[in-house]
């Protein structure tokens, strides 16, 4: 088991962005060691980390070097060199989500076939090869296409409506699912430590914004049944059960409008859809993270409020260096609270930060987060 109680312990982070920020300001409460290695020399753990790597996660020698180093090493972002994680593996490194998982993850092909073969309800799907694969498939449209690999933050995925679009479809190795018709877009996040103890966090809503392909507002708890509320979270227990991920998962779901759960997708990591819990939650995710791959007791889950958490996407056309307009207005507000993840420019879209209102009511928390998405806008100088 792991005993990070020594001076000398070091945890090591692949990737520096927002994700691997709020778990360093978690991590600091235990006092840990950690340590980053990312390629941006501007990257917002730089400022705050116990120690800064430039390097490229993606390269095997510098993933190892780094590595070889840690007593554990996670990540924040699955596009990591795996075969440098499985070497350190092997020489007693614990690396955690385990390489072979986040090698899963990578591919959304290998990703449903998991889910498929294991009896965690997903949309129908087919895996192709190419554009050219689509013309067998005339009656499965409309479909949603995915790139296998390399897809992000709503990058690789495109809905195809009829076969009159094969031109525009990915030409490289893609799956096609269903198109599900549904009613919520949700997510369970849930955790397990090497002890095996598994704990979930209650389900969320998401609402996505339709021209960025990214989540633009989170409510928790999300609005559906307790009927709909257990059978999500057994699918996500079960799922990272199967898996026997040590780390922390979050499961997007599919409400359909016959009432049932599909999974869509899963990132082995803290996620855009744990955010609020930084403030809405006993224990946040990062915090959970930070106990399960240190084997630590995992922390309670329950809701301390409703909250509303809302992305802060830099403007369309935005470019350059950032400029927070409206900040200071919402910082008087009472129950609102803005995380500015230090990202130094801003690009259309980008995600700058997020700003999590916290009530007694939902429905008075969704006003007020309304009221922030319009006074709070992120641009370029």
């Amino acid at each position: 088991m792991t005993d990070f109680y020594h001076s000398n312990f070091k945890v090591g982070i692949l990737g520096g962005g927002q994700l691997g920020r709020m778990f360093i300001q978690e991590a600091v409460n235990l006092d840990l060691n950690v340590h980053i290695l990312d390629s941006d020399t501007n990257a917002p753990c730089k400022a705050i980390a116990n120690h800064f790597e430039l390097g490229d996660i993606k390269d095997f020698d510098t993933v190892y070097q780094f590595g070889k180093e840690m007593d554990v090493v996670t990540i924040e972002i699955e596009h990591v060199n795996v075969d440098a994680l499985e070497q350190l593996e092997q020489e007693g490194v614990r690396v955690f989500p385990q390489p072979k998982l986040i090698r899963m993850v990578q591919d959304k092909g290998l990703q449903k076939t998991f889910y498929k073969e294991n009896g965690i309800p997903t949309s129908d799907f087919h895996l192709l090869k190419s554009k050219a694969d689509l013309a067998d498939y005339r009656d499965f449209f409309p479909c949603v296409q995915k790139l296998r690999k390399g897809g992000y933050d709503g990058k690789g995925v495109q809905v195809l409506k009829d076969p009159d679009q094969l031109d525009q479809a990915f030409d490289a190795p893609n799956l096609i699912e269903a198109f599900v018709d549904f009613e919520k877009e949700l997510s369970v996040i849930v955790s397990r430590n090497e002890a095996g103890e598994i704990v979930s966090y209650p389900i969320v809503e998401l609402e996505f914004n339709p021209e960025a392909n990214l989540v633009e507002f989170l409510f928790s708890p999300a609005d559906v049944s307790k009927e709909i509320e257990q059978k999500a979270a057994a699918i996500a227990q079960s799922l990272i059960q199967k898996m026997e991920l040590v780390g922390i998962l979050a499961v997007e779901m599919f409400l359909t409008k016959d009432g049932e759960i599909l999974v869509n997708e899963i990132a082995p990591r803290p996620h855009n859809s744990g955010h609020q819990s930084i403030e809405g939650n006993i224990t946040s995710q990062y915090e959970q993270h930070m106990r399960s791959i240190l084997n630590l007791p995992l922390g309670d889950t329950a809701v301390i409020k409703p909250s509303v958490m809302v992305n802060l996407l830099g403007e369309k056309g935005a470019e350059g260096d950032v400029n927070y307009q409206g900040l200071r207005e919402v910082l008087g507000w009472s129950g609102v609270y803005p995380h500015i993840y230090g990202k130094k420019t801003v690009k259309s879209f980008r995600k700058m930060g997020h700003v999590t209102i916290i009530n007694d009511s939902l429905e008075e928390a969704k006003k007020v987060a309304l009221k922030v998405k319009e006074t709070i806008k992120v641009l370029g100088q």
